[in-house]
């Protein structure tokens, strides 16, 4: 008797599974007004900024890296990275959408991996056109005053490129938060918290543990692929920083998995 090897149901496969997630993460309009406010934000701010900083720094007057102003708005650009992480699992449960997500493809780590890979390569493609507008926009303000930064000077396509993988890497760390705390204001709020007040706190704390701290926190570590210089020296190197990042990233995301695989829909 010959034996039959079982087969996965219709429809479980990876590819189908981000093809689904695809279509349900642009299907609601916050997808779009998400990255809609992230373009704005991060290209607009930054250019911006360039334009009053432009003559003082053409001067010499502010003591700050011209390198530090070209991503500048992603400061704030990186919120909506954050809320759409967030929203990428924190929605299906509050409509009970994940019911059926669960029924259409069983296997929870395929779901996992799927939204993962559909929300990190939104989030990249969105970073590295908002830092390239930004950078185009306030460069022409930095060329008029003759400090203009081209591709080719250190470490400005590193930081455009960079952006991509900042987004990315915050969306899926709100992704997990999502997934922990099935709430997305609870989500938001942790995350954002942890980048804009944590990271900033922990520089009061003395000596070297206030040093090493602010260093590897998600926000500090993450963010310095995201420009060419910092405007703070003693952060980690753009890819020291980034992996230290991305570890972080994968352990919140490994405890999320574990509990999406034991908790109910």
């Amino acid at each position: 008797m010959t034996a039959v090897t079982p087969t996965a149901p219709r429809g479980t496969g990876l590819g189908r599974a981000v093809h689904a997630e695809w279509l349900k993460l642009w299907s609601v309009r916050s997808t779009g007004w998400s990255v809609a406010a992230m373009v704005a934000l991060g290209a607009g701010l930054t250019t911006l900024v360039c334009a009053l900083v432009a003559p003082d720094l053409a001067a010499g007057q502010t003591g700050e890296p011209v390198g530090a102003f070209i991503t500048w708005g992603l400061l704030f650009a990186q919120v909506t990275a954050v809320v759409l992480g967030a929203l990428t699992v924190t929605a299906e449960y509050g409509t009970g959408m994940i019911r059926a997500t669960l029924a259409a493809t069983p296997r929870r780590g395929t779901v996992l991996a799927a939204k993962a890979l559909v929300l990190s390569g939104t989030l990249f493609v969105a970073g590295v056109v908002t830092a390239v507008l930004g950078w185009l926009g306030g460069n022409a303000f930095l060329s008029a005053e003759g400090i203009g930064l081209s591709l080719g000077d250190d470490g400005v396509l590193r930081a455009l490129l960079g952006s991509g993988l900042y987004m990315a890497g915050l969306g899926l760390l709100a992704m997990a938060a999502g997934l922990l705390l099935r709430s997305t204001a609870a989500a938001v709020s942790v995350v954002l918290a942890l980048v804009f007040l944590v990271g900033n706190l922990v520089m009061l704390l003395p000596g070297a543990l206030g040093e090493w701290l602010t260093k590897l926190m998600p926000g500090n570590a993450g963010s310095r692929i995201a420009v060419p210089e910092s405007f703070n020296p003693l952060l980690l190197e753009p890819w020291t920083g980034f992996a230290v990042f991305a570890a972080e990233v994968a352990v919140l995301l490994g405890l999320a998995a574990v509990a999406f695989a034991r908790r109910d829909a």
